[in-house]
């Protein structure tokens, strides 16, 4: 039987030259395009069935790694994401249309 996990891909890259930024967007948009989803700024996360679906993406994420930077891969359970608790402070109009991805599973 496999466990539903989460990935977190948290990473912070150097975006001083054009290059970079290329570089940092390219990342995104590798991240987006594998299914990923953005949780906040530079952290991205992704719902894997069993490890060796996690295994599979480890070996993805290595394979786009840009040359600077730094990216940090967390895995824990679906019931470990489950408990994250999002503190948000005082809400401007632009905040107020905020979502909460969930796993829905039938």
């Amino acid at each position: 039987m496999n466990r539903f996990m989460r990935i977190l891909v948290f990473f912070d890259l150097p975006v001083k030259t054009k290059a970079e930024r290329r570089e940092a967007t390219r990342l995104r948009k590798f991240l987006l395009n594998d299914g990923y989803h953005m949780v906040q700024y530079s952290v991205y996360a992704r719902v894997c069935n069993g490890m060796d679906a996690v295994e599979k993406h480890r070996a993805r994420l290595r394979n786009n790694l840009p040359d600077n930077g730094a990216l940090r891969m967390l895995v824990i359970t679906e019931k470990q994401y489950e408990s994250i608790d999002i503190m948000l402070g005082n809400l401007t109009q632009a905040d107020e249309s905020f979502q909460c991805e969930q796993l829905t599973i039938f």
